[in-house]
C-alpha cells in the first residue's frame, strides 16, 4: 500500500497488512493532504468508491500526531441504519489506534449514552436531531462534552443540502463551533452533485465568511465499461412481480419503488410467486428492517424491494442486479441506485426499469434521456429558513437556559442560515414565546404550550412526521400505518392490511395508544400512506416533451416498451409542437401544454392579473384557465420577484410556523415554490393556439 508515509504509521501497517490492501482508490489518495491540512471538503465518488475511508483515515492520523483527545470527530448521517452499518469499520479502524467510536441516536438505549457520557469516545456517529436533543438535554454538559470537537464529516451531504435538515445541521454545527472554541473542520461526502463548489460553501457557513480554505476532491469515477441499462413495459405491479420471479434466478436483486405502497404490494407478489423476498422502507420497524437487510445480504438468490431507504449506500453486501420499478424523481437519485451494482470484478453497473402505466413509461423515458445527456440536478438549499433561525432561537434558550438579545449572534456568527433571526427575534419576544428580563432573554410561555410537551421533543426534529399507527403481533411490532388504511373493511375483519410483504387481519385497535394488534392471514390485503404532489424541476419535464416529440433515451428498450411508447406518443401527439406550446382553446376554457414544472407555472400564474390567475390552475405539465385566453396572454408579463400564492393553512406543513407571524411564513413556503429560470422560459415560448374540436 503506497501513500508515501502520509498516513500515521501505525494506521498505514494496518491498511497494509489488515485489510490487504496494495494500493488506495483515487479519491482516498486525493483527499488526503486537504484533510490533514485542515480546509474545509467535499469528497465526491461514486458509490462504493471509499468515501468514508477518504475522510476517516486522515483525519485518524491527525487525531494521532497532533494528540487529539475526548470527543474530537462527529459524524452525522442522514439515516440511523447508515450509521449502524458503519460502526463495525469504524471500529475496527479506531481500534488499530487505540482510539473508540460509539453510537448514539434515537434508537440507542440510556446505559450506552450514559457511558459515553461518562467516557467519550474520540468519534462519535450521530445524527443532527441527536446533536440538538444532546445541547438542549440537562443531562448533557454540553459545554464540557463538545469542547473537544475539531471535524464534523457530513455523509451524503446532498440528502441534507437538499431539504431543511441540511439548514438544521449547519446551524446546530455553529453553536457547536462556539462550544469548542476553534474553527470546526467540515467535510461533506457525496456520490453526485451537480453544483459542488456551491454545496461547499454552504457546508463550510460562517468559515466561508471567515476565509477558511475549501477543496472540492473528485475521485476517478470513470467507468471504461458502459452500464447496461434497459426499459420495459409490463403494465402493472403483478406483472413486474411476475417478469421478476422469472429473470436473474439465482442472484441478488434490489428493486427500488417510488412508494411504499408499491413496495408492500410488489414483495407480496413475488412471494406469493415463490421467490425469496425481504421488505424495507421507512414505516417498517427497525427490527423488522435490519431482519432484511441482514437476511439479504447473507442470501444469494432472493430480492430486497425498498424505497430510498436502501438508496443512501448502506452496506447489503455484494449485488448483482438493480431493478427499478417505474421512476426515480431525480437523475441524481438513479446515479445513487445505479452505483450499487457493478463493484465486483468483472461486472458491470446496470439497471432494469420495469414500467407499470403510461405515466411511468413516459417519466423514465423522460428521466433516461436526460441522464443521457450527462445532466446532474444541481443541490439547492430550500430558501429562506426562518423557521430554521425561529428554532433555532428557541433551542438556543433551551440550552443555554438565557442568552443576552444583543449577543445571539456570536452563536451563528454569521451563518446565512440566521439572516432573517433579527426579525425572526422581535417576533419571538413580542408573541411571548421568548421572555426578557432586561437584556436577557429565555424560553417564553407561548413556545411551552406550543412545543413544551415531552421535554420540547418537537423542538428537535425539523419534519413534520404524518401521525401512523403501529402494527403489533403479539409484542413484536411490525411496522406502522397510515390511520388511512384502517377502513371499514379492514377494521371488521374482511380485508387484511399490507405490510413487510405480508397480509394481516386486524384484532383490535387502541386509538389512544395509536396501535393495532394483528395476525398473520394468506389473503393478500392492502395499505396506504398519506402522499402529497411532488414538483418537478423544469428540465425533467422538458425531457419527457423531448420524448414525445420523439427523441429516444440511449438505453435498451424492450419491445413492449417500443410498442407501449409509440402508443403514448399517438395519444399525445396533439400536446407537443417542435419549435412551439400548443395552447388547446374552446369556448369557455384553454390549456396550455406549458411543461414547465409546477413551480415555473405558479411563478407565471402569480404574475398574470388577477382577473386570469384567479381561474386558473397548474400541475407540472399543463397551466389550465377556466376561461378563454390567447396565445399573447404572457405578453409583458414580468416574472422577477414575484411570489406565487400560498394558502394560509398551508403554512401547517412548514415546521415550527408557529414561532413566526403569518405573513412571513406564507412567504416563505411562497419563496420556494418560485421558479423564475422557467416561468421565463414557458413566458418566452411561442404559443400555438389549437381550437377544440379543430
Amino acid at each position: 500500500m503506497s501513500s508515501n508515509g502520509e498516513f500515521t504509521p501505525a494506521l498505514e501497517h494496518h491498511i497494509a497488512n489488515t485489510l490487504g490492501w496494495w494500493d488506495l482508490r483515487p479519491l482516498q489518495h486525493a483527499a488526503i493532504e486537504p484533510v490533514r491540512s485542515g480546509a474545509d471538503c467535499l469528497l465526491i465518488a461514486p458509490t462504493a468508491g471509499g468515501k468514508t475511508e477518504a475522510a476517516v483515515f486522515p483525519l485518524l492520523s491527525r487525531m494521532v500526531d497532533e494528540r487529539w483527545y475526548g470527543m474530537s470527530v462527529l459524524y452525522v448521517a442522514p439515516l440511523r441504519a447508515l450509521l449502524n452499518n458503519l460502526l463495525p469499520r469504524l471500529e475496527m479502524y479506531t481500534a488499530w489506534l487505540g482510539r473508540r467510536v460509539a453510537l448514539w441516536h434515537g434508537d440507542v438505549g440510556n446505559p450506552a449514552r450514559r457511558h459515553i457520557l461518562s467516557d467519550p469516545p474520540d468519534i462519535l456517529l450521530t445524527t443532527p436531531e441527536s446533536l440538538e436533543a444532546m445541547l438542549v438535554s440537562r443531562r448533557v454538559e454540553h459545554h464540557l462534552f463538545f469542547r473537544s470537537v475539531r471535524a464534523l464529516i457530513a455523509d451524503e451531504v446532498h440528502a441534507f443540502a437538499a431539504s431543511d435538515r441540511g439548514w438544521h445541521l449547519v446551524a446546530v454545527l455553529e453553536r457547536l463551533q462556539r462550544l469548542s472554541g476553534q474553527r470546526v473542520q467540515r467535510i461533506g461526502l457525496s456520490a453526485t452533485l451537480g453544483n459542488p463548489e456551491q454545496v461547499l460553501r454552504w457546508l463550510q457557513g460562517s468559515n466561508a465568511q471567515a476565509g477558511a480554505s475549501a477543496r472540492v476532491v473528485v475521485g476517478d469515477g470513470r467507468d471504461a465499461t458502459e452500464p447496461d441499462v434497459s426499459l420495459d413495459y409490463v403494465g402493472s405491479i403483478d406483472n413486474a412481480a411476475i417478469l421478476l420471479s422469472q429473470l436473474f434466478r439465482g442472484e441478488k436483486r434490489l428493486v427500488f419503488t417510488e412508494s411504499r405502497a408499491q413496495a408492500e404490494e410488489l414483495a407480496y407478489g413475488l412471494r406469493g410467486e415463490g421467490v425469496e423476498t425481504f421488505v424495507s422502507h421507512s414505516s417498517l420497524s427497525v427490527d423488522e428492517r435490519r431482519r432484511s437487510e441482514r437476511a439479504f445480504a447473507d442470501g444469494r438468490d432472493c430480492v430486497i424491494v425498498a424505497t430510498s431507504t436502501l438508496e443512501l449506500g448502506i452496506d447489503i453486501g455484494d449485488l448483482d442486479r438493480m431493478i427499478q420499478l417505474d421512476a426515480p424523481r431525480s437523475v441524481s437519485s438513479f446515479l445513487q441506485r445505479l452505483g450499487r451494482t457493478g463493484r465486483r470484478v468483472g461486472t458491470v453497473r446496470n439497471a432494469l426499469f420495469l414500467t407499470t402505466d403510461n405515466d411511468s413509461l413516459l417519466r423514465a423515458a423522460g428521466l433516461l434521456q436526460l441522464w443521457g445527456t450527462g445532466f446532474v440536478e444541481p443541490v439547492m438549499p430550500p430558501p429562506s429558513p426562518r423557521h430554521i433561525a425561529a428554532q433555532q432561537l428557541l433551542a438556543l434558550a433551551l440550552q443555554e437556559g438565557q442568552f443576552g438579545r444583543e449577543a445571539w449572534q456570536e452563536w451563528w456568527a454569521g451563518s446565512p442560515v440566521m439572516d432573517s433571526a433579527p426579525e425572526v427575534l422581535d417576533y419571538l419576544v413580542a408573541a411571548e414565546f421568548l421572555a426578557a428580563d432586561g437584556p436577557w432573554l429565555f424560553v417564553g410561555p407561548r413556545a411551552e404550550r406550543e412545543f413544551g410537551r415531552r421535554h420540547f421533543i418537537e423542538l428537535l426534529s425539523t419534519f413534520i412526521a404524518d401521525l401512523e399507527i403501529r402494527v403489533l403481533e403479539g409484542r413484536r411490532e411490525i411496522g406502522s400505518v397510515s390511520p388511512l388504511s384502517l377502513t371499514t373493511p379492514v377494521l371488521d375483519g374482511r380485508k387484511p392490511l399490507l405490510l413487510a410483504g405480508r397480509a394481516w387481519t386486524v384484532e383490535a385497535v387502541d386509538w389512544q395508544r395509536h396501535t393495532v394488534t394483528a395476525y398473520e392471514d394468506l389473503t393478500k390485503g392492502r395499505v396506504r400512506w398519506s402522499s402529497r404532489a411532488m414538483p418537478e424541476p423544469f428540465a425533467m419535464v422538458r425531457a419527457r416533451r423531448d420524448v414525445l416529440l420523439g427523441v429516444d433515451p440511449p438505453v435498451t428498450m424492450s419491445q413492449r416498451a417500443v410498442t407501449r411508447l409509440a402508443e403514448v406518443r399517438a395519444v399525445r401527439r396533439h400536446q407537443v409542437a417542435r419549435e412551439a406550446l400548443i395552447l388547446d382553446r374552446g369556448e369557455r376554457s384553454s390549456v396550455l401544454w406549458a411543461f414547465g414544472g409546477l413551480k415555473a407555472h405558479e411563478t407565471l400564474l402569480a404574475a398574470l392579473p388577477s382577473e386570469i390567475s384567479e381561474n386558473a390552475s397548474a400541475d407540472n405539465e399543463t397551466i389550465r384557465f377556466a376561461l378563454e385566453v390567447s396565445d399573447s396572454v404572457f405578453d409583458g408579463v414580468e416574472v422577477e420577484g414575484i411570489l406565487p400564492t400560498v394558502a394560509p393553512q398551508a403554512v401547517d406543513g412548514l415546521k415550527f410556523s408557529a414561532a413566526l407571524p403569518e405573513a412571513l411564513a406564507i412567504a416563505t413556503l411562497a419563496e420556494r415554490l418560485v421558479d423564475e429560470n422557467g416561468a421565463v422560459a414557458v413566458r418566452d415560448s411561442q404559443l400555438v393556439v389549437r381550437f377544440e374540436g379543430g
